[in-house]
């Protein structure tokens, strides 16, 4: 006999419908798995076998083969267990049920009960556009899938519990809309935290309103991870299809919090030093996200910059400029999505020391350019903001005068890129960092002042085109942090004052 039924694929943060076809005829007892499977997927004759028993019902004896339609597209993973299962059962004439409007996903264990999975929510999203009206997939991952809404979404424990619900003797309840509710910052960590540093804490929050990249550079123990750690306080918040675009990702990559299926606060990724180009871009036979995918909607933070291997940071050129990860294999080509804010924090030495005023640097001149050199000037070139950040002195330390906080910054920067948002209504930029430089010149406009100091600074500094691009676009914001719709003189000026470290540090 011969059955079929729906589920769904994934490839990369993207799913695809997936026919489950069953044959059951007599012959020699086989089980075949055809339609590109991989390892994984080929497993599943066992787990299916032994959880088809253990749930009190008969495995045919003969020849079962399996078709995952459409056959050219790989299938990996342990999802297709589940699906795999209600086909043979069907195909055997054990359910008779229509399951027409219904996909199934999940993994079995060899009792019968379900085990989470990953990419629920991109599942869902996939079951909404193709019409499905009834999602079944792992309990510990419905809570995921019913953050979309049109679909009844069902949380299966076990074997026996869904064939008991797809044959009316107990039915289940569709799993409760999952409710996004504002995010909260409870963090620990506040600015207010930090004494002193105010050119810092500017650039930062310029930073956070336009979504800039942002180098820190500074002597050991003057504050620059410190700041880093508190960036994510004043980060503006995310609108629902970011929310989405986030999860999707974290779904895919098994990071999700069974108890918040849903990302509301934007991701802040911190990797090692020691981290692969595949651990930071992300890769594998079927290649998953990597931390700048990770980091997606939020912040991607880089200590110790130039201790990354080089390659690893060349590797980040292209994503930091497109916004985009894209991964070639033998399976495909896949794409993920990588619109972050770099921050990277570093020592202006290998000692650390130099350019203190107080304490001497112990390198030679030779090792200090090698240790600079390590950053590229391309890449060195894709960041918006150079901040110094100096020690800081007694007085700032003991200074018991109180410091703006968290939510003060906040504020200000959700100000900033609400006037974005709407200036930039209907296009698929969403921050001034994101701006091409087609919509430089229309949303960029400059008064006389400001126009002829960018001239004469660019002339005297030797600025590249991309270095203009990205002044016009940090003028852009701070001009949107003080209300004003034209770029004046002071804002560009501010621009600039963040773009000259490489002249100090870089020419030695």
């Amino acid at each position: 006999m011969f059955a079929g039924l729906k589920s769904v694929g994934l490839f990369g943060i993207e799913s695809y419908m997936i026919e489950v076809e069953a044959d059951v005829s007599t012959g020699l007892p086989a089980f075949d798995i055809v339609g590109l499977p991989d390892t994984t997927v080929k497993e599943s004759r066992d787990r299916v076998r032994a959880a088809v028993k253990n749930s009190g019902f008969k495995f045919p004896v003969g020849r079962i083969t399996v078709n995952l339609a459409p056959a050219d597209l790989k299938k990996e993973g342990s999802i297709y267990d589940l699906p795999v299962l209600i086909a043979i059962l069907k195909a055997s004439g054990q359910l008779k049920t229509q399951l027409d409007d219904s996909i199934f996903v999940g993994e079995l264990s060899l009792d019968g009960k379900t085990r989470k999975t990953g990419g629920v929510l991109a599942i869902a999203i996939t079951a909404l556009k193709n019409g499905i009206k009834k999602v079944f997939v792992p309990k510990e991952n419905a809570a995921e899938a019913a953050v979309i809404e049109g679909i009844e979404v069902y949380g299966i424990e076990d074997v026996r519990q869904l064939i008991d619900h797809i044959t009316g003797e107990k039915p289940l309840k569709t799993a409760p809309k999952t409710e996004i509710s504002p995010e909260q910052y409870a963090s620990a960590l506040d600015f207010s935290e930090v004494k002193g540093q105010l050119a810092a804490k500017k650039a930062l929050e310029i930073a956070a309103a336009g979504g800039h990249n942002i180098l820190l550079i500074g002597p050991p123990g003057s504050g620059k991870s410190m700041l880093a750690k508190r960036l994510p306080t004043i980060l503006p918040e995310m609108t629902f299809e970011e929310s989405i675009e986030a999860t999707k990702i974290h779904s895919i990559a098994g990071t999700l919090d069974p108890k918040n299926p849903f990302v509301k606060t934007r991701p802040f990724r911190s990797p090692h030093h020691t981290v692969s180009v595949a651990g930071l871009t992300g890769g594998g036979s079927m290649p998953r996200p990597g931390e700048i995918s990770l980091a997606h909607n939020g912040v991607l933070f880089l200590d110790e910059l130039p201790e990354f291997r080089r390659d690893v940071m060349e590797a980040m050129r292209q994503p930091l400029e497109d916004g985009k990860v894209t991964i070639s294999r033998v399976a495909g080509t896949l794409t993920y999505p990588s619109s972050v804010m770099l921050v990277a924090a570093m020592n202006p030495c290998p000692c650390g020391f130099y350019g203190h005023p107080t304490k001497e640097c112990t390198c030679s001149q030779n090792s200090v350019r090698k240790y600079l050199n390590r950053v590229s000037g391309p890449m060195l070139d894709r960041i918006d903001l150079h901040v110094e950040v100096p020690p800081v002195n007694f007085s700032e330390l003991s200074s018991s005068s109180k410091e703006e906080s968290s939510a003060e910054i906040r504020e200000r920067v959700n100000r900033a890129r609400r006037l974005q948002t709407e200036r930039y209504k209907g296009t698929p930029v969403t921050c001034n960092a994101r701006l091409t430089p087609a919509m430089l010149e229309k949303y960029c406009v400059l008064d006389p002042a400001a126009e002829d100091y960018l001239r004469l600074s660019f002339d005297r500094l030797g600025m590249s085109a991309r270095a203009y691009d990205r002044i016009l676009k940090v003028a852009r914001t701070v001009a949107d942090l003080s209300g004003s719709e034209i770029i004046k003189k002071e804002h560009i000026f501010s621009a600039i004052s963040f773009r000259t470290l490489d002249r100090k540090y870089w020419i030695v």
